[in-house]
């Protein structure tokens, strides 16, 4: 009744069949990197794509600042003249091929509110890049 089985070689070769197909097929997707001939334009007349960086504050008692100018009053919850100028300032920005880039910055018991309302004045101007910072270490 002592049975043994011995090295089995037929599972071992079918193994190494799929492992063979498996290769021969992901070779032929291996994208091969080629030179692309590109003709560059002759003068660069401006540099783009510069990014205009601002910086909003936020303080707890509600006062919003854009590179210490402070706009409108803490109690109005609409910000118009913080809106206007951001929608002046993308315009500007886009006119010269140019992003807004917004470091928002908070004190830590500024009201989540205050904040969506600074949020709402920049969705209004259609201004997207945000970087939220707390007091005066990024988070």
């Amino acid at each position: 009744s002592d049975f043994h089985l011995g090295f089995q070689l037929a599972p071992m070769i079918d193994i190494v069949f799929v492992l063979m197909l498996f290769f021969m097929v992901m070779a032929g997707s291996v994208n091969v990197e080629r030179e692309i001939r590109a003709a560059m334009p002759g003068h660069i007349t401006e540099i783009r794509d510069c990014p205009d960086d601002i910086t909003i504050a936020i303080t707890e008692d509600g006062s919003v600042t854009m590179n210490d100018e402070e706009f409108d009053t803490p109690a109005d919850p609409k910000l118009p003249r913080l809106t206007t100028d951001l929608i002046e300032l993308r315009k500007d920005a886009d006119a010269r091929g140019s992003r807004v880039l917004i470091t928002l910055q908070t004190q830590s018991l500024v009201r989540y509110e205050r904040i969506m309302d600074v949020l709402n004045a920049l969705a209004k101007a259609r201004i997207t890049n945000i970087t939220f910072t707390m007091g005066e270490e990024e988070l």
